[in-house]
């Protein structure tokens, strides 16, 4: 990665709902790639001198599985996200790089059902600049993990051989971030 521009960012930057998103993609069926996405995100970036920090948080229940009826109860049940137990998907960094390239690295921990496991997501951003609406700046990460790492353990062998659900899951994160009133701030 080219030169560390952390500098970019002073104050803090709250991701604005919309068109902010978490997408995620498993395999299914051994055919296709099973999409959907969460729509109820909030993230803050707060830059601080020399150090950024990324916080993100999204509700289970609003997983854009809607139909059939049945699948979503499944989802959302004890074999899957147990949002009845959990009903949030949260991240914390540890360390967030910014290239003077537009490239991004964060180091982190996501936690699913109520586990903590180190991640690494990669990606771009967009740099602080004004708007019509107040200084935006823009932040796209990619991540995967192995869904057994979370206790998504859950497996059904497809006739003929295979599994029905793949392991790995790629999550895909755009967050809008609109820089907070430094005024307000105090």
């Amino acid at each position: 990665m080219a030169a560390i521009g952390i500098h970019h960012f002073a104050g803090t930057y709250r991701a604005l709902p919309l068109p902010s998103s978490f997408a995620f993609a498993v395999r299914h069926s051994g055919v296709f790639d099973y999409r959907g996405s969460l729509s109820d995100v909030a993230a803050t970036l707060h830059g601080d001198g020399d150090a950024l920090t990324l916080e993100g948080s999204a509700r289970v229940d609003s997983i854009s599985v809607i139909e059939p009826p049945a699948m979503r109860a499944s989802v959302l049940g004890p074999a899957f996200f147990d949002a009845e137990r959990h009903p949030e998907i949260t991240f914390r960094s540890k360390a967030v790089r910014l290239g003077d390239d537009g490239r991004a690295e964060v180091d982190g921990g996501l936690t699913i059902r109520g586990v903590t496991r180190s991640v690494t997501a990669s990606g771009r951003y967009a740099p602080p600049r004004p708007s019509g609406f107040g200084e935006i700046a823009g932040l796209q990460l990619r991540a995967s993990f192995d869904r057994r790492e979370f206790g998504f353990d859950w497996q059904m062998e497809m006739p003929g051989g295979g599994d029905a659900v793949g392991w790995e899951v790629q999550v895909d994160i755009e967050l809008l971030l609109k820089r907070e009133d430094p005024d307000a701030e105090a």
